[in-house]
């Protein structure tokens, strides 16, 4: 596992705001047949339904999205700066159209059958609770709707509990 150690959630400490949408993320699905990964740079780490949880949102468009929805479970995945370059292709190619990983430094490996990266110096294992997808009526600043969902592609927003975290920090 790459010098990552299974860490008490209890005693988990991050800033997500940093985490999340500075440093970003991977978010990872599939079997030991076949993954997929995308970066994303929105998400959420909280407390809902009395579980640890953390908010995902993908389009429809996206092909992780698949897996997603395929598996129960998932991982997030955020990396040393040395990597960044490997997150931003990662989030600039679909794995549709080629094997978009063997094109980085990262090495995919499982943990408890959920896919992740070896190269991760953060491992977040996530059972999906709970889907929904974004619509426009729920937008309470219509500007918001305007800017981010001119293709009215609207998100799928998954609730997943945090069931282990992996960390060599």
């Amino acid at each position: 596992m790459n010098n990552l150690k299974e860490q008490n959630i209890e005693d988990f400490i991050c800033n997500p705001f940093f985490k999340i949408g500075k440093e970003w993320m991977l978010i990872t699905a599939g079997t030991k047949e076949k993954i997929n990964t995308m970066t994303a740079s929105w998400g959420s780490l909280g407390v809902m339904w009395g579980k640890n949880v953390a908010l995902t949102f993908i389009r429809p468009q996206r092909y992780t999205k698949e897996f997603i929805d395929d598996n129960d479970t998932f991982s997030l995945c955020f990396f040393p700066e040395e990597y960044k370059k490997d997150l931003s292709y990662l989030g600039s190619v679909s794995g549709r159209d080629l094997d978009k990983i063997s094109n980085t430094k990262l090495t995919g490996d499982f943990i408890d059958n959920t896919p992740y990266f070896k190269e991760a110096s953060l491992v977040l294992i996530c059972r999906k609770l709970y889907k929904q997808d974004l619509i426009p009526d729920g937008f309470i600043l219509p500007e918001l709707d305007n800017k981010w969902y001119e293709n009215k592609d609207y998100h799928t927003m998954y609730v997943s509990e945090i069931v282990k975290i992996y960390s060599n920090m």
